[in-house]
């Protein structure tokens, strides 16, 4: 059973029947313990925590029957504490403060989350659409700074795994163990060329077979661009030209180096302007899923998870 020393603080409990949890009052009743000791009224207690006078008699009576104790005397002139109420009141202030303590220390630990973003995203999606992302970001939490690490989809699940990164954005087709992800968007990859191709005075689609035995200016190996295009083509893509960005390979193909493979959100402009040309391919389907992604078991949280809200909007 409890004890008390001679300063009325709790003693050993020589044994412990159940969890604490189940032998102490939770905060809501100390609060209200609390109140009624400071405003010497049930009724005024539960108006200042917005509860009903007879929901705060039914908490009273829930905790004295719990601790075993009578904690409140009522009578038509008020309430008053028991000897024990009095006694048990002294050790909810302490409780009640360290909560409060523990509160602005997790407020605090969220602020400081809170204070910074680390974006890792792919090259595509680094370039044509986080920046609308997060400008919308910003109007809603104007505090948070974040940095952009661009990389290819392997190294956006790199700095991700390794803690550089608070949430990731990939373009391939698969996601790297030890990451979850949701799908945010769609993309098609397409081939292009300069006006003075020969492919762009065809006047119809080439077939995959060629595109297969044609050497491509393309991305690197393990990016998304990558590994959707060699398994289109069944591994056979032949490089011309190896680039590590997506402006980059652009810039080659509009300067007529030769044929590229890109994403449709790339070329927009290029298109519309001539400088580029889109070839129709038979045969093959280019389509990718734009993926979140984050280490397992640890699902986005503050500044991270209201970004992925803004790719969803």
């Amino acid at each position: 059973m409890s004890t008390t020393d001679d300063h009325g603080h709790p003693g050993h409990r020589s044994a412990s029947p159940g969890p604490l949890a189940h032998r102490v009052p939770d905060l809501g009743a100390l609060e209200l313990l609390l109140a009624v000791a400071r405003l010497g009224s049930l009724g005024g207690a539960a108006r200042e925590l917005g509860i009903t006078q007879p929901a705060a008699s039914s908490r009273i009576r829930s905790m004295e029957r719990q601790l075993g104790v009578a904690l409140v005397d009522r009578s038509p002139r008020g309430s008053r504490l028991t000897d024990a109420g009095a006694l048990v009141t002294d050790w909810a202030r302490r409780i009640v403060e360290a909560a409060e303590a523990f509160d602005a220390g997790a407020q605090a630990l969220r602020d400081r989350r809170d204070s910074r973003l680390r974006v890792a995203a792919s090259m595509t999606i680094a370039e044509y659409l986080l920046p609308g992302w997060l400008l919308a970001l910003r109007a809603d939490r104007p505090d948070t700074a974040v940095s952009l690490l661009a990389g290819n989809s392997a190294a956006v699940a790199e700095r991700l795994l390794s803690g550089e990164a608070d949430v990731g954005f990939v373009e391939g087709l698969t996601v790297s163990a030890g990451l979850d992800s949701a799908v945010i968007a769609h993309d098609r990859l397409i081939v292009v060329t300069a006006p003075s191709h020969a492919w762009a005075r065809r006047g119809r689609p080439i077939a995959a077979e060629e595109l297969a035995s044609t050497p491509l200016i393309l991305r690197e190996e393990g990016s998304g661009t990558r590994q959707v295009l060699d398994a289109a083509l069944g591994g056979l893509a032949r490089p011309l030209i190896e680039l590590s960005s997506t402006t980059a390979v652009k810039a080659a193909a509009v300067g007529g180096a030769g044929p590229a493979v890109l994403s449709e959100l790339a070329v927009g402009e290029e298109l519309a302007m001539r400088r580029l040309v889109r070839i129709p391919v038979d045969g093959i389907a280019l389509a990718r899923d734009l993926r979140a992604v984050w280490p397992t078991g640890h699902r986005p949280t503050g500044p991270a998870r209201d970004l992925l809200s803004l790719t969803r909007g």
